[in-house]
């Protein structure tokens, strides 16, 4: 079950809703830029993230300058939109070759309360070596979550006994300077975010 309350901004009215069962429940057409994704520069959102790494050091995103970026609010448990998502992240790492290596994969946790220092440190080096996951208490997740336009909330199970996690499908995208580029809608594919990446790669920021 996704959630349809709690709308936050442009990511929720794009993408949809996800609650990890693969479905984006509000799918809109991509934007007409020359990106597959959408195109956000400029945004006033998803300026700054400062949260702890795994190993317990104070992460934020002005250390990864000189990079592309990609941000995902997720969480450990889920059965296919999260990893899905993170395994083509690491697919794209691949097929840009030697470019792959200044492409950054950003992984927050919205569920710190499960999502311990270890298992969020396991679940992204599953994944790719090169990822950070990220984490903090309740308080500052939801606090970066709103700066980045991303909706959560649980969802008990049916017998109260545990719970699982709705939570905006996509991914943020800055470019090597710094600055929040795209938006990308669960499901794109890893053919259009190569494509995206590359020119982001590519742009007058990466040759500075």
């Amino acid at each position: 079950m996704a959630a349809t309350s709690g709308l936050l901004g442009l990511p929720l009215l794009v993408a949809g809703l996800a609650g990890c069962d693969g479905k984006n429940l509000n799918p809109l057409a991509p934007s007409a830029a020359k990106f597959n994704g959408v195109d956000i520069t400029g945004a006033d959102y998803a300026k700054a993230l400062s949260l702890t790494d795994p190993e317990g050091k104070r992460r934020s995103l002005a250390e990864f300058k000189g990079k592309v970026v990609v941000v995902f609010f997720g969480f450990t448990q889920c059965p296919d939109v999260c990893p899905t998502t993170m395994a083509e992240l690491a697919e794209v790492r691949r097929r840009l070759g030697p470019d792959g290596d200044r492409v950054q994969g950003v992984f927050v946790t919205v569920d710190p309360e499960r999502d311990s220092a270890v298992v969020l440190g396991e679940y992204v080096k599953a994944l790719d070596p090169s990822f950070v996951g990220l984490r903090g208490s309740v308080d500052e997740v939801t606090q970066a979550a709103r700066d980045f336009k991303v909706f959560f909330q649980k969802v008990p199970s049916k017998d109260g006994q545990s719970y699982t996690m709705d939570h905006t499908a996509g991914s943020y995208v800055f470019d090597p300077d710094g600055k929040v580029r795209l938006f990308l809608r669960y499901g794109l594919g890893v053919d259009a975010w190569v494509a995206d990446l590359k020119q982001l790669l590519q742009g007058p920021a990466a040759k500075a």
